[in-house]
């Protein structure tokens, strides 16, 4: 068991948070907004795992890089950490491109 795919998860979200404090991008703009829509995504994320598990779509195969623990059969303790990572990135995302997509206007109307 190695926990190197869990770690390295963990370490590229906390650069999330570092991006997310250093901009302002999702939780100190609206911290319930982005709570709430983080755990919707994830909540989604989960059932459609779930779903696909039930469907035996997906498998859990056991990797030298994974921890082995398993929050449900089939559902590594990774898979939450990935989709955790994946709605985060998203947010910000979206979050840094809205602000640079109205960057130009305010640049015009402080030129006025």
């Amino acid at each position: 068991m190695s926990a190197v795919y869990a770690v390295s998860l963990v370490v590229s979200t906390a650069c999330l948070v570092l991006l997310d404090v250093r901009f302002g991008l999702v939780f100190r703009r609206r911290p319930l907004i982005a709570t709430a829509t983080l755990a919707i995504g994830v909540v989604f994320f989960v059932a459609w795992d779930a779903v696909g598990i039930g469907l035996g779509v997906f498998r859990h195969l056991d990797s030298s890089w994974a921890t082995g623990i398993l929050l449900a059969p089939e559902f590594p303790l990774e898979e939450l950490l990935f989709l955790l990572f994946l709605c985060y990135l998203t947010l910000i995302l979206l979050s840094g491109w809205r602000r640079w997509r109205e960057e130009p206007r305010r640049e015009r109307q402080d030129a006025r």
